[in-house]
C-alpha cells in the first residue's frame, strides 16, 4: 500500500527508523493466538503480520514513518519489552529468561535471529530502544557472527551504540568480540564516529585491549583506516580540536604523521588550518614532523604563510620548519608570505623577518 499522493513504485521518503515498526513485526512472528486453536499449532494458533479480516488497520502499520535504524530514532516512544516478559511465551507458558541456546524453541530462535526489512537484527533494535535486558539476552544467546551483521546502511550494533553515546553497551559489545574495523556507508568505523561526535568514553572502550600484548597500531588497525573522505580517526579528532581524544589515539598507537587520502595532509596541516596555535604546539610536542609534505609538496609552514597566520608560522619556525622548501608550484613559504592579494591591505602582509628563525641567511626588515 503506497502513501496517498505517491505512485505505486515510489519509495516512501518519510521513513524514519527501521526500529519503530520492527517490534510490531516481531510480534507478528509465530506466537500463541489470543483465540483458542488446535494444540498442534495450526493456522488458528498463529497470528499473521496483518490484523484479522474485518478489523481496522492502523495506517502506520501499513506505511509507517521510518527510515532505518539510522541515527535519528526520535520517533521511538517506548522501549522494547524485555525478553522473558508476558509476550515472550512458548506453548502458553512463560519462558525463563536464562534459557540457553540448546533449549530454545523454534519461535524463540526465530525471534532472536529476526532481521527487519531494513536489515536490522534484534540486537540493533535493542540498542536503538535502549533495552538492556534484550541486549544482554542477545549477547548471551547469539553467536559472535550475529554481532557483526550490518543493516542496509552498513551499520552494526556497535556503530549505533557509539552514535547514541552508550559507553556501557559499547563495552559489552567489544568484550563479546564485536568487530571494530567494519565500516558503514560513509566508511566510518565505530571509532571514527566516536571521534566525530567526541564521545570520549566510547572511544576508550573501543580501544580497550583484552590481551596482554600491549597497545600498538597493529592491535588497533582501525586507527589507520580512512573513511570515504580519506580521514583517519586522528584527523577527525584534530578537526574537532579535542586534545583528550588525540592523546587517547596517540597513546594507543595512532600514527601522528598519517596522511589523509585526498591531499595528503597530516594532523599538523589540519591544526594549522583550524588556526589553533595551541593545537599546533601540542602536536609538535607530541612529535609531529614539522616539515611533513602534502601531495602538492606544501608543508604546514606553506599553509601558515599562505593564510598569513604569523603566530602559527613563528611557532613552526621555532620548531625548525624549513622556509626554503618548495612545493610543486616551485613556491617557498617565503614566496607565499610575500604575495599580497589585491583585496587584502598591504599592512596585513607578513614580514619576511618572520622567517628569520628558520634560516640563518634570512634577515629582512619589517615591510611597509
Amino acid at each position: 500500500m503506497s502513501e496517498p499522493g505517491k505512485g505505486p513504485d515510489e519509495p516512501d521518503e518519510g521513513q524514519c527508523d527501521s526500529g519503530i515498526e520492527s517490534w510490531r513485526s516481531l510480534r507478528s512472528l509465530p506466537e500463541p493466538s489470543l483465540t483458542p486453536g488446535p494444540p498442534d499449532g495450526g493456522p488458528q494458533a498463529r497470528t499473521g503480520s496483518r490484523p484479522p479480516s474485518g478489523t481496522q488497520e492502523d495506517p502506520k502499520e501499513e506505511y509507517g514513518e521510518r527510515m532505518d535504524s539510522a541515527y535519528g530514532s526520535s520517533s521511538i516512544t517506548e522501549p522494547l519489552p524485555p525478553l522473558g516478559g508476558p509476550e515472550a511465551v512458548e506453548g502458553g507458558e512463560s519462558r525463563a529468561p536464562e534459557a540457553r541456546v540448546g533449549t530454545l524453541g523454534p519461535q524463540q530462535l526465530e525471534a532472536l535471529t529476526y532481521i527487519s526489512e531494513d536489515g536490522d537484527t534484534l540486537l540493533h533494535l535493542a540498542v536503538i530502544h535502549e533495552a538492556p535486558t534484550v541486549l544482554l539476552c542477545c549477547l548471551a544467546l547469539l553467536p559472535q557472527e550475529v554481532l557483526d551483521i550490518q543493516n542496509d546502511l552498513f551499520q552494526t550494533a556497535l556503530h549505533l551504540a557509539v552514535y547514541l553515546d552508550q559507553p556501557l553497551t559499547v563495552q559489552a559489545l567489544v568484550q563479546k568480540g564485536a568487530s571494530r574495523t567494519l565500516q558503514d556507508r560513509h566508511g566510518d568505523t565505530a571509532l571514527h564516529l566516536a571521534c566525530q561526535h567526541q564521545h570520549l568514553d566510547c572511544a576508550r572502550y573501543l580501544l580497550e585491549v583484552t590481551s596482554e600484548r600491549g597497545r600498538s597500531q597493529h592491535h588497533h588497525p582501525e586507527l589507520r583506516l580512512q573513511n570515504w573522505q580519506g580521514l583517519a580517526c586522528l584527523h577527525l579528532a584534530t578537526l574537532q580540536r579535542n586534545r583528550q581524544l588525540m592523546e587517547l589515539l596517540l597513546q594507543n598507537g595512532a600514527d601522528i604523521d598519517i596522511q589523509e587520502g585526498t591531499s595528503g595532509k597530516t594532523a599538523l596541516h589540519l591544526a594549522v588550518e583550524t588556526q589553533d596555535r595551541a593545537l599546533v604546539r601540542f602536536l609538535l610536542r607530541a612529535g609531529a614532523q614539522v616539515d611533513a609534505r602534502m601531495h602538492n609538496g606544501c608543508t604546514p609552514l606553506h599553509l601558515a604563510a599562505g593564510r598569513h597566520l604569523s603566530g602559527i608560522a613563528a611557532t613552526l619556525c621555532q620548531a625548525g620548519a624549513d622556509s626554503l622548501l618548495r612545493n610543486v608550484e616551485d613556491e617557498t613559504p617565503q614566496d607565499l608570505a610575500e604575495d599580497v592579494s589585491p583585496t587584502i591591505p598591504l599592512s596585513l602582509n607578513l614580514p619576511l623577518s618572520l622567517f628569520s628563525p628558520c634560516s640563518l641567511s634570512l634577515s629582512y626588515p619589517l615591510m611597509t
